[in-house]
């Protein structure tokens, strides 16, 4: 009855969003934040999954309606006097767009192509189209800004031009040679935005220093910007006498468009001063009475006569390694410390290629590719965790066109392929309609290596690959309306899961959004089974088949169904930002393609803030409130725990914050989630009682500032009263200190427990040249027990990251992260060459030690260092691009 009552919301509210489609709201003011920015505020949640809290991953509060703007043509102003600032306030509300802003731009052709200094002293620039008179809208709303920007742009068949003139104070720019992707944190930049298929849902963001460093990614509505995404293009800057001027050339074939005579393209410009507190400046006004950023761009024609050559790109790879593992002797000895063994030198060979078939479509193949990750995953804390942790994708061959399979609720996480030794993905879009199909033969799942392949159990498995196939469908209905079907199908031994789902977002009004997500699946495999009494103890200490080994761990092979929801409804305006959200899994829910955190759960939550209106030369610059409520049930109606809290932060001067506030949750575990159910036949997971339940009460207080680009901090600190405790222990270093593990053992069942809880993170940043750039990350996770007072675990971990930057395309990093729950020290150094992406040349050397811990083959306390492992290596690619015909 619940799902077909959401159903029916679903289908009324989208509905009455098609109806409000016919009316437009005229443009009128602005966000506060950077609205493509990687956020540093603390209340973004990075985490792309619905089941922690929510913040507005959309948090620029920006509309729908569709801004035409227009630009004049006129030569580049000379060094000597920069463009007059108007002293004349913009008036509150609706805004009367001057005429140039008010119709499309039409872009100039090109007769020749400008040299690619950073100089923008090329005649050509003469004859391009300029956006100028640029609004604040941020910390201003809509305001003059505190400098002028001018922008120059043109083409010619095969290459977008975009000249950027940023006037400022001499000296006062910040600007350094930044690691590519890393241009938004702490420098200045310009960005647009290119809507290449004006359909107000989804862009190319492209950033730049003042250097010319860039930073790329796809910006979708209400879901934020992957900057993951690398497009191929060229750029320089240089600082000047009067700011800094950027240049750059983008390749059509770099970019899936729509062009000819009369398409329109969105574009939206942006300029960030950082150290007036992060001063943001938009060619055309940004409404904050609005909900969206897309939907307020001006737009540019005119971009006709471009070549229709399709592209082949092919990126060989060659990495060649030499790894070294901690493993015990051939012939057992008493208290074995193990031993250092080189394995042999590997070379692995790949290939990776995409043709475009047309502007709009492209086909990319990977065949055995090389998918080493050069950066490694953050260390984290995973002690005390109940769900699986969240790691974003890096690879290239999946981040090409994964925006289209990015949904709410996660079913499509490329991670869960782990080595495919080919895949295959097809991705465009026609008209309204999108689409992406992706098929993969992943040997990862049976790729076991040493003493694995000896081990009966692993037979079956042995050198068998599973078969990964995606299908997505999207149609956009509407200005900013859109439905979508998604299929998955994973199959592999003992493991088949297909899954159907049903998505649309919608926008009712021009600052209310409905999203929905509606999900079925259906899986063959071994699910566990609580309830299951064991076979004999004697029977399960040595099993002789693999249904026998998955009874003694209490699973059945069997088939499951299952469903999940999601739905959305958000209210963005100018002071007040209100979203509500829905969304749950069944037990059986299974998305084997995707990222599950937990199933057999319901969240209801209610999010709403407050944003004062910013004051930029004030003291106090601007502040907001924000309410989280959260009620989490199962499907069998018993409650599984709430939240409610209230947070404050501030923002001052020097690009300073300071906020705080106060989290009220309940929680309540029931222990056949933690393994196995009471029966009569046998006990539970837990000791004694089988439920266990806490009052967490949380104190939340953090700051951080940046005066200037060489010095950054940030710190942030959670103090619980009643956190849990689950009783899963702290490894050698912390046994389980519950009264039933002091009592009876570490063997005994699970004695969960609350206590008092410190969490903190701190960062600290210094850079003392352009070139050179430190960081100090520190986290802490302690929680001592109220029942025995006893610390039930105490981690913490640093780490160190130092990156020399020699060029824009040459440097050094360094990175050292130490794990002190673990003993554990990972170590990394690399120099590589990146001219552009594809062509990378590097040679790193990862080390893995332990400091003071335990040995794996004896159990033992190790004093001093004791190394796990090593590896060297060198990775090289190369980016072969060729057109055909056009």
């Amino acid at each position: 009855m619940k799902i077909i009552i959401l159903l029916f919301i679903m289908f009324c509210l989208g509905w009455l969003g098609l109806q409000a489609r016919g009316q437009s709201a005229p443009p009128l003011v602005a966000p506060t934040v950077a609205l493509d920015a990687p956020a540093n505020d603390p209340k973004v949640n990075s985490t792309p999954t619905p089941d922690d809290k929510p913040k507005n991953d959309d948090k620029t509060k920006t509309d729908d309606a569709p801004k035409v703007d227009a630009a004049t043509k006129s030569d580049p102003p000379a060094k000597s006097d920069p463009p007059a600032k108007s002293d004349a306030p913009l008036p509150r509300g609706v805004l009367a767009l001057a005429p140039e802003k008010a119709r499309p731009v039409r872009i100039t052709r090109f007769e020749t192509a400008p040299t690619i200094d950073g100089k923008l002293d090329d005649a050509v620039w003469k004859t391009a189209a300029v956006f100028k008179n640029f609004f604040q809208i941020g910390p201003g709303d809509n305001t003059k800004p505190s400098e002028p920007t001018e922008v120059f742009m043109g083409y010619d068949a095969h290459t977008l031009y975009i000249g950027f003139h940023a006037y400022d104070e001499p000296g006062k720019v910040r600007a350094t040679v930044a690691k590519r992707d890393d241009v938004l944190n702490t420098e200045d930049s310009v960005r647009v935005l290119l809507d290449t298929f004006n359909d107000q849902r989804k862009a190319y963001v492209l950033c730049f220093n003042p250097l010319g460093v860039q930073q790329d990614g796809i910006r979708t509505e209400g879901m934020g910007v992957d900057f993951s995404v690398d497009i191929v293009m060229e750029s320089k800057g240089m600082l000047t006498d009067d700011g800094y001027t950027v240049e750059v050339a983008i390749p059509f074939k770099s970019l899936r468009y729509e062009a000819g005579k009369d398409k329109q393209w969105g574009l939206q410009i942006f300029r960030i001063i950082q150290r007036l507190n992060g001063e943001q400046e938009s060619w055309m006004p940004i409404s904050r009475d609005v909900n969206g950023l897309l939907n307020q761009a001006g737009h540019i024609i005119g971009l006709e006569g471009i070549s229709t050559e399709r592209t082949l790109e092919l990126i060989p790879s060659l990495t060649v390694s030499e790894t070294a593992k901690l493993l015990p002797h051939y012939n057992p000895i008493p208290n074995d410390p193990g031993r250092i063994v080189n394995q042999p030198v590997k070379l692995d060979l790949g290939l990776t290629a995409k043709y475009t078939l047309t502007p709009t479509s492209t086909v990319n193949l990977a065949i055995n590719p090389d998918f080493a990750q050069v950066e490694a995953d953050a260390t984290v804390v995973t002690t005390n965790q109940r769900f699986p942790i969240f790691f974003q994708e890096k690879r290239p061959f999946f981040l090409e066109g994964i925006d289209i399979f990015q949904l709410p609720l996660n079913v499509v996480h490329t991670r869960t392929i782990i080595n495919p030794e080919i895949a295959v993905k097809f991705v465009g879009k026609t008209g309204r309609n999108s689409y992406g199909l992706m098929l993969a033969a992943d040997k990862g799942p049976g790729n076991f290596t040493g003493d694995e392949r000896l081990d009966p159990f692993n037979q079956p498995l042995l050198d068998k690959k599973a078969l990964v196939g995606v299908l997505r469908l999207k149609r956009d209905l509407g200005r900013e309306n859109s439905i979508g079907l998604i299929f998955t199908n994973y199959n592999f031994i003992e493991k088949h899961n297909s899954i159907g789902g049903l998505d649309g977002r919608f926008k009712l009004d021009p600052q209310t959004t409905f999203t929905f997500h509606l999900v079925g699946t259906t899986s063959r495999r071994f699910f566990r089974d609580p309830t299951l009494d064991l076979p004999p103890a004697s029977v399960c200490a040595q099993p002789t088949t693999r249904e026998l080994t998955f009874r003694c761990r209490r699973q059945v092979y069997r088939t499951g169904n299952g469903l999940g929801y999601y739905a959305q409804y958000q209210k963005a305006g100018r002071h007040l930002f209100l979203q509500g959200t829905a969304f749950g899994r069944t037990r059986d829910f299974r998305a084997d393609v995707g990222f599950t955190r937990r199933t057999n759960t319901n969240s209801d939550q209610f999010y709403v803030e407050y944003d004062s209106t910013p004051k930029q030369k004030a003291r106090l610059v601007s502040w907001n409130v924000e309410s989280f409520n959260q009620m989490l049930y199962d499907w069998q109606g018993r409650i599984q725990g709430w939240s409610s809290g209230v947070h404050a932060f501030f923002n001052f001067q020097r690009q300073s914050f300071f906020g705080g506030g106060f989290d009220n949750n309940y929680e309540k575990d029931y222990e056949e989630e933690f393994g196995t159910k009471r029966t009569a036949t046998h006990g539970g997971s837990f000791f004694d009682l089988p439920t266990r339940a806490t009052n967490n009460k949380v104190l939340f207080f953090g700051g951080g500032t940046t005066p200037s680009k060489k010095y950054s901090a940030q710190v942030f600190v959670n103090i619980s009263y009643g956190e849990m405790d689950f009783d899963f222990g702290g490894g050698p270093r912390f046994p389980r200190v519950s009264p039933a593990a002091l009592a009876f053992g570490q063997g005994v069942a699970l004695d969960p427990g609350p206590g008092r809880g410190l969490d903190l993170n701190g960062t600290f940043t210094y850079q003392p040249t352009n070139a050179l750039r430190m960081q100090l990350d520190y986290t802490k996770s302690r929680l001592r027990r109220y029942d025995t007072g006893l610390v039930a675990f105490d981690d913490n971990i640093f780490a160190l990251r130092t990156t020399y930057q020699f060029t824009r395309f040459t440097f050094a990093r360094a990175r050292i992260d130490y794990d002190t729950l673990a003993a554990n020290i990972r170590a990394q150094f690399l120099v590589g060459y990146t001219p552009n992406p594809g062509t990378a040349f590097y040679v790193g050397y990862n080390d893995d030690l332990n400091r003071n811990g335990f040995n794996p083959f004896t159990g033992q306390l190790e004093p001093g260092f004791r190394r796990n492992g090593r590896t060297f290596f060198i990775k090289m690619s190369y980016l072969f691009r060729r057109s055909f015909g056009g």
